[in-house]
């Protein structure tokens, strides 16, 4: 019953993708921007909770909300100060600034954290369960479910918030939601925010599972990337449903040709993706 235990693997570990990709869809499918930052910001999350735990004792799972609040002000200062002023010029231009920025960020990182890698390790660990022949990791199990648990929540607040009926409606078309009464500037720096509260939140949850370094960032930033042509951009449930293909495809990619070419699988699917089916599984096609 190998193939169980794999594809049990691949359903939490595709949990903790669609968590990681659900802002990086917020942003690119509202805002028109590629938030190149993305995966920096994944990064520096991780390394607050491990910092909260290892000096303070602060839990993992109690960081995600302080990360959570810290980055959305994050997120809105940066959008207000910097990308609102150019958000209506080409989309390689704000990818540039992104892109600068996520140097500075990255950097910033390997000159105060350095390189190598740490592992946040629980003390007591949680351990892990029996179901049958399948061996789940407790640690990874709650992860995943706090995982999900966000992308439910950015879904609640986009379908039943007024702001997220806002979002929505900026996304579909500014200059009507303008006409409307719709402070579209507002909109955006609240959605750049969502943005990066998910990619800093999903933070804490990574460092219990993976190594932290600023050198994972591209990584993080390329999952996200594949999760959204995977399942389409456009809507939380399309990430959800990306991150678990991508889970089961690098779980059992691992297993047929070695944990070194899971990635290379995931990129070349990525590839079939954007020849054959662009939109992704649920994606809208013309979105934009």
């Amino acid at each position: 019953m190998l193939w169980l235990q794999v594809l049990t693997n691949g359903l939490m570990l595709g949990g903790l993708y669609a968590c990681i990709a659900a802002g990086f869809s917020l942003v690119w499918g509202v805002l028109n921007v590629i938030n190149i930052l993305h995966g920096s910001m994944i990064v520096l999350g991780a390394y607050i909770a491990f910092f909260a735990y290892t000096l303070w004792g602060i839990h993992p799972f109690a960081s995600i909300v302080i990360v959570g609040v810290l980055f959305f002000g994050i997120g809105y200062l940066i959008q207000a100060s910097m990308i609102n002023r150019m958000i209506a010029a080409p989309v390689l231009l704000t990818l540039t600034l992104t892109f600068g920025l996520d140097l500075m960020l990255n950097n910033a990182m390997l000159v105060a954290f350095t390189a190598d890698f740490r592992q946040l390790v629980l003390d007591p660990p949680l351990g892990v369960m029996t179901l049958g022949p399948v061996v789940v990791p407790v640690d990874r199990l709650v992860a995943m479910a706090l995982a999900l648990a966000l992308t439910g929540f950015l879904y609640l607040v986009l379908s039943r918030s007024r702001v997220g009926r806002a979002i929505v409606a900026v996304r579909m078309d500014r200059w009507a939601a303008a006409l409307m009464g719709v402070d579209v500037r507002r909109i955006y720096a609240i959605t750049f925010g969502l943005g990066t509260l998910m990619a800093g939140a999903s933070g804490p949850l990574l460092a219990m599972i993976f190594p932290i370094s600023p050198l994972t960032a591209p990584a993080y930033l390329g999952k996200a990337f594949v999760v959204c042509v995977l399942g389409g951009l456009g809507s939380v449930p399309a990430v959800i449903v990306g991150g678990i293909v991508l889970g089961i495809v690098e779980s059992f990619a691992a297993l047929w040709f070695g944990p070194e070419h899971a990635i290379t699988v995931s990129f070349a699917l990525l590839i079939l993706f954007l020849i054959f089916r662009p939109t992704g599984l649920l994606g809208k096609k013309g979105f934009e």
